[in-house]
């Protein structure tokens, strides 16, 4: 059985894998390693984890954490707010739980009426 494979596979050397560590411990984050080497970001997390490299999860900043829960009791979804600062919707809702912020459920929100 053959699959469809969107990207040729890439192998690292080990040299290679030992630059990437070296990066990503330097500050790299995954997508500046994947595109450096050629893989896919979750390659390069995987060639991490099988070093014993714990994966940074880019979250929301202390300092913007005030401002994005104001905008999201003001009515903006998870990802709007992510999109505001440059994280991911689920960075801002973990960010928002970590506070006890309730998440309000997912879909498209009312239209005011005018």
């Amino acid at each position: 059985m053959v699959r469809a494979v969107g990207m040729t596979q890439t192998f690292l050397s080990p040299a290679q894998v030992d630059e990437l560590v070296a990066l990503y411990q330097e500050g790299a984050t995954l997508v500046e390693l994947s595109e450096r080497f050629s893989v896919h970001r979750r390659t390069a997390a995987a060639h991490l984890v099988r070093r014993s490299i714990p994966i940074r999860r880019r979250g929301l900043d202390e300092c913007d954490l005030a401002a994005a829960v104001e905008l999201y009791d003001g009515g903006l979804s998870l990802m709007e707010v992510g999109l505001r600062f440059g994280v991911s919707q689920q960075a801002v809702r973990r960010a928002l739980a970590n506070v006890d912020v309730p998440i309000r459920a997912s879909g498209r929100r009312a239209r005011a009426s005018a």
